[in-house]
């Protein structure tokens, strides 16, 4: 298919944006992108991301909807990561979901759920389908958890990457292939083919407005999703897989960055537009969390905490609107990482032939 050159507004920095505007950039297209923030750190809540690709995981608490896009950017990111051609801390080794004997009915629930939702699902290689694994299992794929244990589910197929080397990486690409960066710059409006910032009205064939939360002012329904989480530094602790623990107010994950015995140590939602220092409650509950996972984490370093909102819709799923000269993507809630392949796929389609798939027909029905 022969790509026509476009003139290219993508507005917000997180990793929508930066992985549209990279993707379209290789595409040809003349990018300019437009963000609040600096080019190194921001508000963005891909900053704060442990960036989990996990659809399985999520089918439990989140319509099919997302575990279907979800699954799509899984097929996706090994080929991103491969054309990124640098480290960027991505491995598919699977993730296991466990509990302690006092939730195990919250295990047994998820189970549920997830065999009830697969159910009708055909899978091509039956290696890949969740499997409920006993202790002798557990110990072959972790064994220094499997003591606290005796029944995990484990998800063969999901993912994760390291957000931080994700967003910086794109940022260089896309600073050394020529893209026009205004960072630091507030958007005083944007509408179909247009951007206005300080005071100057730029004009393009397409706007794209990435902003997640930023975008309230336009899409007053959005709403923030707090998210919580630790970086700690664990040399006593040696986990290669993605740990969820079932808890009794959220999940609580243990992601291994597997360089330099670093983790991180989150929950994946509370319910709080509040953007401010972590919590002792939240902090009580995260590391005492870990700790009950391996003791190993009673020796651990904390290098950073982080929280942030994640921009969210009344039914926690996507939505792009689209019309002549603007595209808005919004709505992917804490799925950021998850979920951008996917959306970059439809965003480039529409752009290039108005090509809507069964995707967007559901998300247009989206609140």
């Amino acid at each position: 298919m022969t790509v026509v050159k476009q003139k290219i507004a993508i507005v917000g920095a997180g990793i929508m944006g930066r992985l549209l505007a990279w993707q379209l950039m290789h595409q040809g297209h003349d990018i300019a992108i437009f963000d609040k923030d600096p080019i190194e750190f921001g508000d963005a809540a891909a900053y704060t991301a442990a960036g989990m690709l996990t659809p399985y995981s999520e089918i439990e608490s989140a319509e099919m909807l997302i575990y279907h896009m979800g699954m799509r950017s899984l097929d996706l990111w090994p080929n991103i990561v491969e054309r990124l051609s640098s480290d960027v801390g991505f491995y598919q080794l699977g993730s296991l979901v466990v509990s302690h004997q006092a939730d195990k009915p919250d295990l047994e629930r998820f189970n549920q759920q997830l065999q009830f939702k697969l159910g009708n699902l055909r899978f091509d290689d039956d290696s890949l389908i969740p499997q409920e694994v006993d202790s002798s299992q557990l110990l072959d794929l972790e064994p220094e958890i499997a003591g606290q244990f005796n029944q995990a589910t484990y998800l063969p197929n999901e993912a994760w990457l390291n957000t931080s080397c994700v967003m910086r990486v794109l940022a260089e690409q896309l600073l050394s292939s020529g893209v026009t960066w205004h960072a630091n710059t507030l958007i005083e409006q944007l509408g179909p083919h247009f951007v206005q910032a300080k005071n100057q009205r730029h004009s393009f064939d397409w706007v794209v407005d990435c902003r997640g939360l930023g975008a309230k002012i336009d899409w007053p329904e959005l709403r923030g999703v707090r998210g919580e989480l630790f970086v700690l530094q664990a040399p006593e602790v040696k986990i290669n897989r993605l740990v969820r623990l079932m808890h009794p107010r959220y999940r609580i994950y243990i992601v291994p960055r597997k360089r330099d015995d670093v983790y991180i140590i989150g929950a994946t939602q509370i319910e709080s537009n509040d953007t401010g220092s972590i919590t002792v409650r939240s902090a009580l509950e995260l590391l005492s969390a870990a700790y009950s996972v391996h003791p190993g984490f009673a020796e651990a370093r904390i290098l950073e905490s982080r929280t942030n909102c994640r921009p969210a819709l009344a039914n926690n799923l996507p939505k792009i609107e689209t019309s002549s000269g603007l595209i808005r993507v919004n709505g992917l809630y804490r799925h950021g990482f998850l979920l951008a392949p996917s959306l970059c796929e439809e965003v480039i389609n529409y752009l290039h032939d108005g090509a809507t798939s069964e995707f967007m027909s559901l998300m247009s029905k989206t609140g």
